[in-house]
């Protein structure tokens, strides 16, 4: 670039500065996801290293524009906690993508399935008029808090997804919550060795959000 560039610029110096800066950012401009959870993705009772969102970003790392992944996720975050920092994080990482894996903690803690709904819904649209793409990870919560109430919780994810045309995994854990040694012993958190599982089971999902062509029969709508 030096010598030939510089004589395109005509020598002078504040044309080429001014070249420069788009180029630079062209070279790794693979854009940031954001990953808004909670302690499933914070990696709880897990070295961090190992959860499913550092899978994800040594996965979107590689290649020519490598994806930024962030990890906003919070152990014990509620969907209100969650729309409560998201203007915060939308402004301070200028995200393309955002991921979000709340409500658990509204379940367990027995909250309005229409006050998540509400939260989710302003989430998505906050990130929308941002110009963020978002993908919604669903939740379920254990029988025992009655069949009313978990019938009520678990709709509120389609509905949220229909709603504001956003893509869904129906369940996030899914591919572990009754497989054998993949939960800890509180029965919540996924261990160390499902977390492979995780990502595979949402990455047509991710590749969709992404943009690339690819089968997302899984995600919904």
């Amino acid at each position: 670039m030096t010598t030939e560039f510089f004589r395109r610029c005509g020598g002078r110096f504040a044309l080429c500065v001014l070249l420069l800066v788009p180029l630079a950012g062209r070279a790794d401009d693979g854009g940031t996801l954001l990953v808004l959870g909670d302690s499933i993705s914070a990696g709880y009772g897990i070295d961090e290293a190992q959860g499913w969102v550092q899978l994800l970003r040594e996965r979107l790392g590689g290649g020519e524009a490598p994806v930024a992944v962030v990890n906003a996720s919070v152990s014990g975050e509620t969907s209100a906690g969650g729309l409560a920092r998201l203007p915060r994080l939308l402004q301070e990482h200028r995200p393309r993508w955002l991921i979000v894996e709340l409500g658990g903690n509204d379940g367990l803690r027995g909250y309005p399935p229409q006050a998540l709904a509400r939260n989710l819904e302003q989430m998505v649209q906050l990130a929308q008029k941002a110009d963020v793409r978002v993908l919604l990870l669903g939740m379920r919560i254990p029988p025992n808090y009655g069949r009313a109430y978990t019938d009520a919780f678990a709709a509120v994810y389609p509905k949220v997804a229909k709603a504001e045309q956003v893509p869904l995994v129906p369940f996030f854990l899914a591919p572990v919550a009754l497989q054998d040694g993949a939960m800890q012993e509180d029965g919540i958190h996924p261990t160390a060795a499902a977390q492979p599982a995780l990502l595979e089971h949402i990455w047509p999902c991710v590749q969709g959000l992404l943009g690339k062509a690819v089968d997302r029969q899984s995600c919904t709508p």
